[in-house]
């Protein structure tokens, strides 16, 4: 079976980062399949970079290695990771981005070895890559490296009852659509209040009018606010962190 690695990045494909980095793959994994999952994270985003990594490490046939690079720490101590975690494998840097790997219980990581010739601003290329094709090869992870005792774990916040009862979220993230993610699931009968406006809660897009502002079940479970053939972040103002509330 071709090996299958993914890439997700913030490098945008203006530049030839991207190219570089699959050359390096295919220089050691001729005829692999790679799969863009993006390079259009927001510059230096790690946090959105995990919250992506989420929704589709598992997605894929086991045995994929996963390269994930939004390394605003790049040539610092940071350290450099790879996982192995249920027959899925990671590598990227160690600053929260490959998380939701290293919240499994079966995760191990390690941190990888640097080759003196890596260029202090280019492990994307230089250290990941490499890491990958050893991975694909079936060069077990505990080889790359030496055990990662302390990476770095980011979490989604929980949400809480505030002095009414009321169960209050944030946003944690605004989609290409337009769309506010929250960190709320929906409950039977709950409203949904955002800056004081109750939003009504929808099961699809269509139970809206073109224009209508909404809020409906996404495919990760999570509650997002919408508006149909528009934009919600922009229609009320919305960023990551505010907060938002099932009344």
């Amino acid at each position: 079976m071709p090996s299958v690695v993914t890439l997700l990045t913030d490098f945008g494909t203006a530049d030839g980062y991207v190219g570089e980095m699959k050359g390096a793959l295919l220089s050691e994994l001729p005829g692999a399949t790679i799969v863009d999952i993006s390079h259009d994270i927001p510059a230096h985003d790690v946090e959105l970079g995990r919250l992506t990594v989420a929704r589709y490490w598992r997605r894929f046939p086991r045995g994929t290695v996963h390269v994930a690079v939004v390394d605003p720490g790049v040539g610092s101590t940071r350290a450099s990771l790879a996982i192995a975690s249920d027959g899925w494998y990671l590598v990227g840097p160690d600053n929260g981005l490959l998380s939701p790997a290293l919240l499994m219980s079966d995760a191990r990581a390690v941190e990888l070895n640097v080759p003196q010739h890596a260029s202090p601003t280019f492990h994307g290329r230089d250290v990941f890559a490499p890491a990958a094709a050893e991975l694909a090869h079936g060069v077990d992870v505990d080889a790359l490296g030496v055990p990662a005792t302390s990476p770095i774990i980011r979490r989604t916040p929980e949400p809480h009852r505030d002095g009414s009862g009321h169960l209050v979220g944030e946003v944690i993230a605004i989609d290409h659509f337009g769309n506010a993610i929250t960190n709320l699931v929906s409950m039977r009968g709950a409203r949904l209040v955002v800056n004081g406006r109750e939003i009504p809660l929808r099961r699809t897009y269509a139970d809206l009018d073109a224009g209508e502002l909404g809020a409906l079940v996404g495919s990760t479970g999570l509650i997002e606010i919408v508006v149909r053939e528009g934009r919600a972040a922009d229609m009320l103002g919305l960023e990551r962190g505010m907060k938002v509330s099932l009344r």
